[in-house]
């Protein structure tokens, strides 16, 4: 295979700083500057406990795109867990763990099957998966009832909103904010650090050549979908956690997580992306929320601002890849 799958080209060192970690750091001084009381080790652990959803997601997400897809079934995904989990478990603590086996299978299940239609039916990842979106929000609309239904007990509300007191340097320390930093973790050694990421890169990045240097292209494509989609699953339990039982409980999502990578320096066309871009990402993302909070601007003006900010990212990609090219 070219060794540019695998090797930097000479004189095109990748900078030390990913622009993710700029826009967030920028970010989070604006909304210091607005609020702060968000220089304080309680509100910025806090931060990061609400932001661990969307980090996770964008983690999963980010296999998909480097393998040059889309997956748009991950906000339904995490929907759906939420709804299964509190009809399945009802309140009662001793369903709580095989509940989650059983949501994980759930998630593996709908990954697989985003990555055979795409892999071996040919169909575009961006159609499949939106088919997907369909199909698996319906399903949870339809098994609720359209309402909230059952209840989540103390011992899965737990993983989103239990903190672990008196810890050195940061105080509280959400269990939120371990699972995000253990699915960062594993999602760069994943990426980075194994056979198998640098195929998922080498795939986005030039999908013939992989192929004929004899990169298992399907196996490759199947398995970035069943990690997203089990990101997806882990986002939703953490969702679950923290706000409880919503039937919208993961709209909007899906391009959340796109935006996230995108804004980390991900490239659409896949080929190109880090997970620490990724979580950086997810991170200015969420901070720009919340700083239009603070700021009292308008719950709507959220997805106004996320279209813009996808656009500027994307054509930032571009013009970034002409001028190395």
């Amino acid at each position: 295979m070219n060794a540019r799958f695998f090797l930097p080209a000479p004189g095109r060192r990748s900078l030390p700083l990913n622009i993710g970690v700029l826009v967030f750091a920028c970010i989070y001084a604006a909304i210091i500057v607005a609020q702060p009381n968000y220089l304080e080790p309680g509100l910025a652990m806090n931060f990061l406990r609400r932001a661990a959803p969307l980090v996770v997601l964008a983690v999963g997400a980010l296999y998909v795109i480097v393998a040059g897809g889309f997956d748009l079934s991950v906000g339904s995904t995490v929907t759906l867990v939420v709804l299964a989990a509190s009809i399945l478990i009802n309140g009662d603590p001793s369903r709580t763990f095989p509940v989650i086996l059983l949501l994980y299978a759930i998630g593996f299940a709908i990954g697989l099957a985003n990555g055979l239609i795409v892999a071996f039916l040919k169909v575009p990842s961006i159609i499949a998966t939106l088919g997907m979106m369909l199909f698996v929000n319906g399903v949870a609309l339809s098994w609720s009832g359209g309402a909230p239904r059952g209840d989540l007990p103390d011992n899965f509300r737990n993983i989103g909103r239990l903190v672990v007191k008196d810890v050195p340097l940061v105080g509280n320390l959400p269990i939120a904010v371990v699972v995000l930093l253990a699915v960062a973790a594993l999602g760069w050694w994943g990426l980075s650090g194994t056979l198998f990421g640098k195929r998922a890169l080498a795939l986005g990045d030039n999908p013939r050549a992989a192929e004929l240097a004899g990169v298992p292209c399907r196996t490759t494509r199947v398995a970035a979908f069943v990690i997203s989609s089990l990101s997806a699953v882990t986002a939703g339990i953490l969702v679950g956690g923290f706000s409880g039982v919503s039937v919208i409980a993961g709209k909007g999502m899906e391009m959340q997580a796109i935006a996230s990578c995108v804004i980390g320096g991900a490239q659409l066309l896949g080929g190109k992306g880090t997970v620490a871009g990724a979580v950086f990402g997810a991170l200015s993302l969420f901070a720009l929320f919340t700083l239009l909070n603070l700021l009292g601007l308008p719950q709507a003006l959220r997805d106004s601002v996320q279209g813009v900010i996808l656009v500027l990212a994307v054509g930032a990609s571009v013009w970034r890849n002409r001028r190395t090219a």
